[in-house]
């Protein structure tokens, strides 16, 4: 019976940010360090959608974390690196091949090295924001004017919704480009207009 509360519990549990940008379907997370994973995936601008654990390696009686989507028409199964594998990295690999997917496990040092994790989750945390028109065209049309602007710069554009918020969510839905990767997001980090 404690197995079972326990188990239960481990299910209920919710892992942060809670929003997510391109995750089709349910998102369910086995531990915080795939929920981190996730995040980093949720911010590469190549991923098109991503999936958790929907397929199975029924040879190696696995579930991967994830099933990636990749805009060059890859997909890829993932595992986030506190993964512990049944089999090894080349079997995995061969079984996926069978299936024209790939595998990889993300490794810590992907995920928890520099700033790209800590910005993603900044950014999340603005996920089920959305921007209203006027906001939009003001802040498109000064970055059009400009080529460039700083974060600082542009929640002046911001009249409607809450400044950072609208700024993050116009981030999360690739209508801007900021580097996640040099620095932590600050006043002072520039802002890019992604091309239509």
């Amino acid at each position: 019976m404690q197995d079972t509360v326990k188990k239960n519990s481990e299910h209920a549990r919710s892992y942060y940010p809670s929003s997510t940008m391109r995750c089709d379907g349910k998102r369910v997370f086995r531990s915080q360090a795939a929920r981190d994973a996730a995040c980093v995936i949720d911010l590469d601008p190549s991923v098109l959608l991503w999936r958790c654990t929907t397929v199975r390696i029924v040879e190696l009686d696995h579930v991967p974390d994830f099933e990636v989507v990749y805009d060059n028409g890859a997909t890829v199964l993932v595992d986030a690196h506190d993964r512990e594998l049944q089999a090894d990295l080349a079997s995995m690999e061969e079984a996926t091949r069978r299936r024209n997917l790939s595998y990889r496990q993300m490794s810590r040092e992907e995920v928890y090295d520099g700033f790209r994790l800590k910005n993603a989750k900044d950014l999340l945390r603005y996920g089920n924001y959305v921007v209203p028109l006027g906001d939009r065209l003001r802040l498109l049309g000064a970055l059009d004017a400009n080529g460039s602007m700083s974060i600082f710069e542009c929640l002046n554009a911001f009249q409607e919704v809450k400044p950072v918020a609208g700024l993050a969510s116009l981030i999360l839905n690739r209508y801007l480009e900021v580097d996640l990767d040099e620095a932590p997001l600050g006043p002072e980090t520039t802002v890019r207009r992604i091309a239509p």
